[in-house]
């Protein structure tokens, strides 16, 4: 039996254990994925870094040539907004499980940004089309998800806030308040990934609409707020241990009394939660899914180097040295387990998504969220070290693959935050176990009494 081409960038294990779940046609695209990327997309990272300019001025207003023209091949490919599926999005979805999606994003991982970009899979996009398709009227599915999905347009979500701990979306204090027929916005957001794109038409923006609401979890809403609207001002580009992203970029952003109509409120009054949550669960895993491929990848550059017959030491391969030896065998193995182990994590996660939807994947969610991406910082940390001052440069890409990283272990929550409601969760079960063991010890007595012999403690 011909392996799938997957396998030469995963492992041969975890494709037996979801091959059984693509369909024909999952597979067909999968296959095809693969190709396009080793063949068409992997070659041009490069160049597409090399496309944008280093002035300052003409770095945000560039769109990248080879990524425009690998677009365009994409989608004739049929390669195409992937991650949407027609089991929760029926009208605007592809026929693809979370599971399926899950195996072809850690191969987009593999790419950096610009991978999941050609396919149109790429946040923060992929969430504001989520919520477009799910809660938008028709009126606003037509003037912005239509253009949206068909990569005609990007967009921005505005939710964290400079002077606010936004860890706890409650603390959001943006104000969006009516006024007659308009809807009125005023605030100050930072890090709004997207913001700085020239191709950027939209923001979806979440504020306090109801601050007097005994319920917290009803006191936000999300607007539409088109980007060239009166008000709305970039501030800055942030930079990530000095990256800037260019030219999405993640911004700061000033609304000053911004009208829109009040057609451009999504869902009702008080949905913000509502439509956070639900935006908020899918991008989570979205992102641990191309973290995976990001770490498999650092580790084949670590392989590469440790075995480069021009870069041996006194003689001896890196990998040979005494006890370098002993550690660098230890780090390339602990890697490898540690990448397995998440990818089970990931796949879990994907078919409880399919299963129950992201509502009834909270913990399986939240597992992955923390462990995948330090497990994916780790691991890259240990490729950079064996690579030396090297690893630290513009000349290899794990200094920006860490950075990007690292972020995610704060994008979409903190570390902290997801470990608390997991173990919060956990604790649920304290009085179901009490209870099992209860039963167990009975049972335990009476099998002591039948057996006549008498326990010891």
């Amino acid at each position: 039996m011909v392996r799938h081409p997957i396998v030469e960038l995963t492992s041969e294990a975890s494709w037996n254990l979801v091959e059984d779940k693509f369909t024909p046609y999952g597979r067909d695209i999968l296959t095809k994925l693969v190709t396009f990327l080793q063949d068409e997309v992997y070659p041009c990272i490069r160049l597409a870094h090399a496309q944008i300019p280093k002035d300052p001025t003409r770095r945000w207003s560039t769109v990248v040539p080879i990524i425009e023209e690998l677009k365009v091949k994409a989608r004739k490919l049929g390669l195409w907004n992937l991650f949407l599926s027609r089991a929760h999005y029926p009208e605007h979805g592809v026929p693809l499980s979370n599971v399926e999606y899950a195996v072809m994003a850690e191969i987009l991982g593999r790419g950096g940004h610009m991978a999941s970009e050609v396919v149109n899979c790429s946040a923060p996009d992929t969430g504001n089309m989520e919520v477009l398709a799910r809660y938008g009227s028709p009126e606003q599915r037509q003037q912005w998800l239509i253009p949206l999905l068909n990569g005609e347009m990007r967009s921005a979500f505005a939710m964290t806030e400079r002077f606010v701990s936004s860890s706890d979306a409650t603390n959001i204090k943006t104000s969006i308040r009516r006024e007659g027929d308009e809807i009125v916005i005023n605030g100050l957001k930072w890090w709004i990934s997207g913001a700085g794109d020239p191709r950027t038409r939209v923001h979806l923006v979440l504020g306090k609409s109801d601050p007097d609401n005994a319920d917290k979890y009803k006191q936000h809403s999300v607007v539409i707020v088109p980007a060239d609207t009166p008000g709305v001002r970039i501030v800055r580009p942030m930079e990530v241990f000095g990256y800037d992203d260019a030219p999405e970029g993640h911004c700061e952003v000033i609304y000053e009394d911004v009208r829109v109509p009040l057609a451009n409120l999504v869902l009702g009054w008080g949905k913000g939660f509502e439509i956070i949550q639900s935006r908020l669960g899918p991008g989570r895993i979205h992102h641990c899914m191309r973290s995976i491929g990001a770490a498999s990848y650092a580790l084949d550059l670590m392989i590469q180097r440790v075995t480069d017959p021009t870069r041996k030491t006194f003689g001896k391969h890196l990998y040979e040295h005494g006890m370098w030896l002993c550690a660098v065998v230890a780090e390339i193995a602990k890697s490898r387990a540690e990448i397995e182990a998440a990818r089970l994590l990931v796949l879990s996660a994907a078919l409880q998504i399919d299963k129950h939807r992201a509502k009834g994947a909270l913990k399986e969610i939240g597992i992955a969220k923390f462990v995948v991406p330090q497990m994916a910082c780790t691991v890259v940390d240990r490729a950079i070290q064996a690579f030396g001052a090297e690893g630290l440069s513009q000349d290899q890409e794990l200094a920006g693959m860490y950075a990007q990283l690292r972020t995610m272990r704060m994008a979409d929550g903190p570390d902290a935050v997801h470990i608390q409601q997991v173990g919060q969760r956990e604790l649920r079960r304290a009085t179901q176990l009490r209870q099992r063991a209860e039963e167990q010890k009975r049972k335990e007595a009476v099998a002591f009494e039948r057996a006549g012999v008498k326990a010891r403690l």
